[in-house]
């Protein structure tokens, strides 16, 4: 006490609050910056991983046409597994991860493996509960409570993601009508439209993350993928969004039809502007 009272009366504390609010300016002032340098680096980090997913299917899909011997056997097996998945409705939940953001190819199998273990514990948790109760309860509302609790813990899996899900795609329809009057600039300026739709994704990466991503994902394919209209809709897919979905449509008809791109997404950025309204 006699240190911190010497301490307190030289005016050392003073100096001490000084330099602790001139520390958190600093940081205050820094932080979003730094913010800004982690949403770039992961941008640049998605980006570059798909870009060598990309690269490797397409050189897989080059080594199985060269192979003359078709493998018959493989077929029935990809065939069967692709039955067992819709069947499953793994494709759907797959479908959904990637929309909630879930990319790695181990998502599906924890989601699916959650909506297993979930119920099963929950049950047993429900049981032991309803079996250890001071206060009777009849044997019908205990099965209730039971099979009530497993249902609870076969959705929640679902539940989380779905909502995950649509937090993306609202803050895509927020965000979405800005960076298309960018990209209009763009290609109103004689940049083509994949150049744009990175040029935009690069600088949307600092206040919008995720369709910074979709937009980078969408310029990586445009530039890899042989069929353009396999690259838009992926994106589609991904978004899930109606601004996405009708950004692709529009898209689609211009390439299809020779019409004006930029007069397309004029409009397009119109009706966005109007559905965010």
């Amino acid at each position: 006490m006699e240190q911190i009272y010497q301490f307190v009366s030289e005016g050392n504390l003073t100096v001490f609050i000084a330099v602790l609010f001139t520390f958190l300016s600093v940081f205050s002032l820094l932080y979003p910056l730094l913010n800004k340098i982690e949403a770039r680096d992961r941008y640049t980090r998605i980006i570059t991983e798909q870009r060598r997913s990309l690269f490797e299917k397409a050189r897989q899909e080059d080594q199985k046409k060269l192979d003359d011997e078709p493998v018959e056997s493989s077929g029935h097996a990809l065939a069967t597994l692709f039955r067992l998945q819709k069947l499953s409705g793994a494709k759907q939940a797959r479908q959904l991860l990637i929309q909630a953001g879930y990319r790695r190819p181990k998502a599906l199998l924890y989601y699916l493996m959650a909506r297993l273990v979930l119920p099963t514990s929950f049950m047993l948790l429900a049981f032991l509960f309803v079996q250890n109760i001071d206060r009777p309860i009849a044997d019908g509302i205990k099965l209730m409570i039971i099979f009530g609790v497993a249902v609870f813990g076969y959705f929640l899996p679902y539940i989380l993601v779905k909502n995950n899900a649509q937090k993306r795609q609202d803050e895509i329809q927020i965000t979405f009508p800005d960076a298309l009057d960018m990209m209009l600039i763009c290609v109103q300026g004689g940049i083509s439209i994949e150049s744009a739709i990175n040029r935009i994704a690069v600088r949307t990466a600092e206040y919008s993350p995720i369709l910074a991503e979709e937009l980078g994902l969408l310029s990586a394919e445009l530039a890899m993928l042989s069929d353009r209209k396999a690259a838009y809709r992926g994106f589609s897919d991904r978004v899930g969004s109606p601004s996405a979905r009708t950004f692709v449509n529009a898209m689609l008809q211009a390439e299809q039809y020779g019409s004006s791109v930029s007069q397309a997404m004029r409009v397009i950025a119109e009706e966005l502007r109007d559905m965010r309204m």
